[in-house]
């Protein structure tokens, strides 16, 4: 099968690193995967390393006359059985130049973002009624999706993303790796979040808990794991001048991007996801995966992930006191840590496996070329 991703982005999150996943597997998979981005973009740079077939556009603006003849270009010389966009703005490179071209490739889209306006008009039902396909990535999606779109609901499924559970897999990894490498002693507790600094992802609240921990606990240190989204620098300098202002005897590491995610997820003891409002939040599965207690905030797709008092412990969103009073039951109890990790591994396998995210994939993509 010969298929096109989009991807046009200049950020390096969740949804690029999700894209690039599937089209490896694809891939090893042996279909024929070309990816369609921004030229030096994050996503564009670790295609290429990964020796992904990718199309390069110089602009994300979808009036640029120059990307549209580019896109014609490729559509005309290349036959693709599948075009599968993930991000929104894609579709209106796509479907203008596959129109004119009058080519009828299956375009699947993955709304992986949640919208706030009424996308009803004129315009965008002109755009939308081409799609065959669009993936919600949770039932707050799917709902958003009918709330805010005229896309028919038979087009919309709900196919949850799924993780590499084999490569998420605490056996094969060493915890003592990374604790040493930030300086973990034996008997500290490790308590860490992962993902892009960036705004409503609940640094603050992290860091103002270890705050209040810090002066109760003598045994803990604190870790995060992630980079300033684009634009967001002066934001993420804030969140290091809070940390700078609590940390007591260096115990806030920050450790910038990593990519050695499963190293850093068997080192911790304590998982956070403190995110105030997420559409899924893969980081929180992969956490699961590695059987990491965790504590996440009681909100939106998290609620489709875990459950509550059985996998995780919830707190309400930018509730820094109840943040403190969870993970303190979990600093207490190194059973219920055990219980929680057990039972988040077991629920991963059972609904976020990456094998059966990609089986469903190309079941629809199937569907679509018959």
């Amino acid at each position: 099968m010969k298929i096109l991703f989009t991807c046009i982005s200049n950020g390096w999150g969740g949804l690029e690193m999700f894209s690039l996943s599937i089209l490896l597997q694809l891939k090893n998979l042996q279909h024929d995967v070309y990816l369609l981005t921004l030229k030096n973009s994050p996503l564009f740079n670790e295609a290429e390393k990964e020796n992904i077939k990718v199309f390069s556009l110089s602009s994300e603006n979808y009036l640029n006359l120059f990307s549209l003849i580019h896109i014609k270009k490729i559509f005309e010389k290349e036959n693709f059985d599948i075009i599968h966009s993930h991000s929104s703005k894609d579709l209106w490179f796509i479907v203008p130049t596959l129109n004119y071209l009058k080519i009828k490739t299956p375009i699947h889209f993955t709304k992986h973002v949640a919208s706030g306006i009424s996308k009803k008009d004129f315009l965008h039902n002109w755009i939308y009624k081409r799609i065959d396909k669009v993936y919600a990535i949770s039932e707050m999606i799917k709902k958003n999706i009918i709330e805010t779109t005229t896309i028919n609901e038979d087009k919309i499924i709900l196919l949850y993303n799924g993780i590499d559970t084999e490569k998420f897999n605490p056996d094969l990894y060493n915890k003592n790796i990374f604790r040493e490498e930030i300086n973990v002693n034996e008997d500290e507790i490790l308590i860490g979040m992962i993902g892009r600094i960036s705004q409503g992802k609940g640094h603050e609240e992290f860091l103002k808990s270890a705050d209040i921990l810090l002066k109760k606990y003598s045994n803990l240190k604190f870790v995060i794991v992630g980079h300033p989204s684009i634009g967001e620098e002066n934001y993420y300098k804030g969140i290091v001048h809070l940390a700078k202002s609590i940390n007591q005897n260096k115990k806030i590491v920050f450790t910038g991007l990593r990519k050695d995610t499963p190293n850093i997820l068997a080192a911790l003891d304590i998982f956070v996801f403190p995110s105030h409002d997420e559409s899924f939040g893969l980081t929180l599965i992969e956490a699961m995966s590695m059987k990491k207690a965790n504590v996440c905030t009681r909100a939106s797709g998290v609620l489709e992930i875990a459950v509550e008092d059985q996998t995780s412990l919830f707190f309400n969103k930018a509730d820094v006191n109840e943040l403190v009073d969870k993970i303190t039951i979990l600093i207490e109890s190194i059973d219920l840590r055990f219980k929680l990790g057990e039972n988040s591994r077991k629920r991963v396998l059972d609904k976020f496996d990456f094998k059966n995210y990609i089986n469903s994939l190309i079941n629809y993509y199937n569907k679509s070329i018959e």
